[in-house]
């Protein structure tokens, strides 16, 4: 269990907002840990010395959050779940030897109905994974179909009393899990328009109920372990993997969350996390939205930290201009002999931006590839190869340009001079405007300047542009 720590301050107060008491057999020295979910982590929130008796208690003057939380062994090697919700004053006793089983809790009906399916759940999945091992032959086969209905009477079983639970207690954060853990059920094909199976009705239809039952201002959530997956479920599996309809269903999760403070946190920062640096191309296009959106009408301010704040504005103003689909950037540098150059002058059906360093050993070993299918292929089809440097110094740069070969590319660079004009001037500079943070980056463009495709491979810009000219030799 990645555990991490938080600073834990004690005000002596003759009132505690929570008292949970603690005796876990065999311990009876050290201390125990209170540390609650939060995303796909744990954090260490309070500490108890554990007694000779074996007791320990946790109490603190501040309230604690609604959630999963979990009372942590002494050596950190296992723990156990209990829930915070309405009971805060309340005490538990377990057995390592046989942890689940001997589970107790008082004082607390949302910690006695946890455990009490905990340990139903345990007794049914041992029984029916018992029962798969003895599975042989094929569907048909009377001793098959007979362990097999066995099996379904066993599950439909627990799914009666995760919804008896639901009924007697609606309001329960239990419900609230459970309802996260539940997949949307397709209606049969007699439901779907003109009465015979629809995919796209289907699709919709999972989409459109995947969040059914749970509400985005309910904070105790956060504090668990189920919210997190659902969510990257979610945004990676089941919505359209556009930028345009990903802003949508952002911003109706973020609209709905927005009473609640903690959860439209929790929400616009695990989107930021997750579109910040995208696993698909043009994605960061759902970064600078939220940026502009949410980030920069300060929407953000209550609960942003200075270093937090400072990152997600560098990279918002870094990737606001080169987004997929925008013009690129004018690049006004000189060439090698010092003669001026621009971006705007060259024409050609695509033109290549490699911006690296002739010290960095990644660029030592891309660039040379880069230019051996340029040469070998991309040459003769009228790509432009344009190279700038970004570091390294000018002899070091000329020096690895001629010992390669590296002809037919425009070698662009800016000298200080024109830097320091730049920056005197209040203009952003062109690690900025192309989001240069390491080396070698690579943008293409197509015949009108535009931004296709950026941050790839050398082979992934060679495949994206057949794939291109494939796609323009269709058209009309």
């Amino acid at each position: 269990m990645a555990v991490a720590f938080l600073s834990i301050h004690f005000i002596a107060t003759s009132q505690s907002a929570y008292e949970i008491k603690a005796n876990i057999k065999p311990f009876n020295k050290g201390y125990f840990y209170l540390a609650y979910h939060f995303g796909n982590k744990q954090y260490l929130i309070d500490s108890a010395k554990i007694e000779p008796s074996g007791d320990a208690v946790f109490t603190g003057t501040k309230k604690l959050q609604g959630g999963v939380y979990l009372v942590v062994f002494p050596e950190k090697n296992g723990w156990v779940e209990c829930m915070i919700d309405k009971d805060v004053k309340f005490s538990l006793k377990a057995d390592t030897s046989k942890l689940l089983q001997s589970l107790q809790f008082e004082n607390s009906i949302d910690n006695t109905v946890f455990t009490q399916y905990q340990q139903k759940s345990y007794e049914i999945g041992t029984a029916m994974n018992d029962l798969r091992k003895k599975l042989s032959g094929k569907a048909g086969d009377p001793a098959y179909d007979s362990i097999n209905n066995i099996i379904k009477t066993l599950g439909q079983s627990m799914q009666d009393y995760r919804m008896d639970i639901q009924k007697k207690y609606p309001n329960s954060l239990l419900t609230s899990i459970f309802n996260i853990l539940k997949d949307p059920e397709i209606p049969p094909a007699s439901n779907h328009p003109k009465g015979k199976y629809d995919s796209v009705y289907a699709y919709n239809y999972y989409k459109d109920h995947f969040w059914d039952g749970i509400s985005f201002t309910d904070e105790r959530l956060i504090r668990t372990p189920v919210l997190q997956g659902k969510f990257d479920r979610y945004y990676d599996e089941v919505l359209p993997q556009v930028p345009d309809s990903l802003m949508v269903y952002a911003d109706k999760m973020l609209q709905s969350s927005k009473p609640n403070e903690e959860m439209f946190k929790f929400f616009l920062s695990s989107l930021t996390d997750k579109y910040v640096n995208p696993k698909y191309m043009g994605q960061d296009a759902v970064f600078v939205h939220l940026f502009e959106k949410y980030f920069l009408t300060g929407q953000a301010d209550s609960w942003m930290n200075e270093q937090y704040k400072k990152f997600v504005f560098d990279r918002g103003y870094s990737l606001m201009s080169n987004r997929i689909g925008l013009k690129a950037p004018e690049l006004q540098m000189i060439d090698t002999l010092g003669k001026p150059f621009l971006l705007s002058s060259i024409q050609a059906p695509f033109t290549v931006i490699c911006f690296w360093d002739p010290t960095c050993g990644h660029c030592k070993e891309e660039v040379p590839k880069m230019d051996s299918i340029y040469q070998a292929k991309w040459r003769k089809s009228g790509v432009k190869m344009i190279g700038v440097m970004v570091d390294g110094g000018k002899q070091n740069w000329l020096k690895f340009i001629k010992e390669h070969n590296l002809v037919g590319w425009s070698h662009i660079y800016q000298t200080d001079e024109m830097k320091d004009k730049i920056y005197k001037a209040g203009k952003p500079g062109f690690r900025q405007l192309y989001d240069v943070y390491q080396t070698p980056m690579v943008y293409l463009l197509d015949n009108n300047k535009n931004i296709i495709a950026k941050k790839l491979s050398y082979l992934q810009l060679d495949e994206f542009m057949e794939a291109k000219k494939k796609s323009q030799q269709k058209l009309p």
